[in-house]
């Protein structure tokens, strides 16, 4: 099933959107800025795929209508994953992660359990700073 289009709010609708690495080129690379962001993007899921991660979330404003989203927001399964061929880049979670940043153009967290809501990334991800459940779409290394 494609990706579903945006709501009256520019977000996708609440639920986790399975896709493939084309699909998700497809639908959230309308620009050369989004482009961009995917080239960064689809180089850490190289790197992750190498130590063995075989699946990854991606959100934030960038699964968003918004022309051009500042970054990209992913987590990445950890089940599987190899940490001794893992990037030391992509544990590198200092500094606002502003090291991942620099180098992909987004933030890649490893989907364990975030402290201060006690969910998964992955669920964590999809809900705005007000609860409102909102979309994320998950996809295979590309």
């Amino acid at each position: 099933m494609p990706i579903p289009w945006y709501d009256d709010f520019g977000r996708l609708p609440p639920g986790e959107h399975v896709a493939t690495w084309g699909e998700v080129v497809d639908r959230f690379g309308w620009n050369p800025w989004r482009r961009r962001l995917l080239d960064g993007l689809a180089e850490a899921m190289h790197l992750l795929a190498l130590a063995g991660c075989r699946g990854l979330w991606l959100n934030g404003s960038f699964v968003t209508a918004k022309e051009e989203p500042a970054d990209f927001d992913a987590v990445w399964d950890p089940a599987g994953v190899d940490i001794d061929l893992l990037d030391p880049i992509l544990l590198d979670l200092s500094g606002g992660r502003a090291v991942q940043k620099a180098r992909f153009g987004g933030e890649l967290l490893p989907n364990v359990v975030e402290a201060k809501s006690g969910l998964r990334f992955s669920d964590f991800f999809q809900n705005e700073r007000d609860t409102t459940r909102k979309g994320a779409s998950s996809t295979s290394s590309p």
